[in-house]
């Protein structure tokens, strides 16, 4: 089977086309930049075309023959490259078919981890651990990791662990062996119009699954993890529960398997964090995806405890607000959400599938509602900010940037120069 996807090299779709390829499927698409997982698309011998997405490319593959045609959440119904599948006649779908048709193809039983916070890293938690205690698993998870592949599979793997994203009722599309999930706290307003709506797809989820992991609104036992920050430790508990979750089906099955919890306690300690969360850039500055209150919360406590091990002075954030829809839902949430910054620098709000009829609101707005406004300053992206961050990094303060957008492209680029 051939398979053309459109956005291929993304976090999101890059993993899921080196699994088909894996399994043996002849992949291959286009992308309009080069996006994190390009490298290892075209290490791994699968041709992407990047540029403009006008249909040039698809047309040549068609002429080849293409049997389905991939497609993210993110692509504009008007796309030229969705337009011409679909008149082509050729099988459409999102990547959540196209992991749910692989998932049933390959015999795999699914650990899918989802909630509003804490996917990407539980979900990187449970492969790592995996990986280290030598569990067939296959995996797709949505950064980057310096430890492994982005996405693999390897014939007689057993599970498919996976990052099941809520956006787009994308996870609704799969009926997991084990869901894990983290914490539930309403997200994606454009999706889910109501709180309700949101809590009622998580149920639905639950109810898809044949095993559910989960706290049932309580926090994780954390006793046994020395990893910085809380919500780090709790990550590696849902992980735990996990791993330990494949050893006991492994046992059940007289299969050879791992049954030390203290040895998944001690790998799960190892543990060394991935792309985009958490990610030491340079010297005392790091980059996360956090980009709701909560989440900013969390990664708060794991900078602060990162300052009291290796001895930096304080805080210093650069927050990039995304998408203003949800901004108007969690604008109050906020108000004490980077407690503990020694400086916090607010800058306009990344834009992206927009409710035009919302007004934009301005850092200056977010700033003045902070509890520790006297803290914090607007902000944009130029070379008096970046002079400011490499001021306090080399005072001995640790910076930290929160960005679902494009500042984090940005402050890669001044450190490389």
């Amino acid at each position: 089977m051939k398979i053309y996807i459109s956005g291929i090299s993304g976090t999101g779709m890059g993993p899921l086309a080196l699994m088909a390829k894996a399994a043996g499927f002849e992949v291959y698409g286009s992308d309009l930049l080069e996006g994190a997982i390009y490298n290892e698309l075209v290490k791994n011998g699968i041709e992407v075309k990047i540029g403009p997405q006008d249909g040039e490319f698809l047309k040549q593959k068609l002429a080849e023959g293409v049997d389905w045609f991939v497609y993210t959440s993110a692509l504009p119904a008007n796309h030229p490259e969705l337009l011409l599948a679909r008149a082509a006649g050729i099988k459409v779908t999102k990547r959540d078919a196209l992991t749910a048709f692989l998932v049933k193809e390959l015999g795999l039983k699914m650990v899918a981890v989802a909630g509003t916070h804490g996917k990407t890293t539980t979900t990187s938690m449970i492969v790592y651990a995996a990986l280290r205690l030598g569990l067939p698993v296959s995996y797709i998870v949505g950064t980057t990791l310096g430890f492994a592949p982005s996405g693999a599979y390897h014939p007689g793997d057993e599970f498919f662990v996976y990052e099941a994203d809520e956006y787009d009722r994308n996870f609704l599309n799969f009926e997991p062996w084990l869901s894990v999930i983290t914490t539930v706290s309403y997200d994606h307003p454009d999706i889910y119009k109501t709180r309700e709506e949101y809590a009622a797809a998580f149920l639905q989820f639950e109810r898809q699954s044949e095993n559910v992991l989960k706290t049932d609104g309580g926090a994780p036992n954390t006793k046994d993890f020395t990893l910085a920050g809380e919500a780090r430790r709790q990550d590696a508990a849902y992980a735990m529960g996990a791993v330990m979750a494949m050893c006991r089906e492994m046992a059940n099955e007289g299969k050879v398997s791992v049954s030390d919890l203290g040895q998944v306690i001690r790998v799960l300690n190892e543990f060394p964090g991935v792309g985009r969360r958490f990610e030491r850039l340079a010297k005392g500055v790091y980059s996360d995806y956090a980009h709701h209150p909560e989440e900013i919360r969390a990664t708060m406590g794991v900078a602060l405890d990162e300052c009291r091990l290796k001895g930096y002075k304080g805080v210093v954030v650069v927050y990039q607000p995304h998408q203003n829809t949800r901004q108007h839902e969690v604008f109050d949430n906020y108000k004490d959400a980077f407690i503990g910054a020694t400086k916090v620098y607010w800058l306009p709000t990344y834009l992206t599938r927009e409710d035009d009829s919302l007004a934009v609101i301005t850092p200056a707005e977010f700033v003045a509602n902070l509890s520790n406004a006297e803290m914090a300053e607007t902000a944009e992206l130029d070379d008096a900010l970046f002079a400011e961050l490499m001021r306090w990094r080399d005072e001995g303060y640790l910076v930290l940037l929160l960005t679902a957008g494009p500042a984090d492209g940005w402050l890669r680029g001044k450190l490389a120069k």
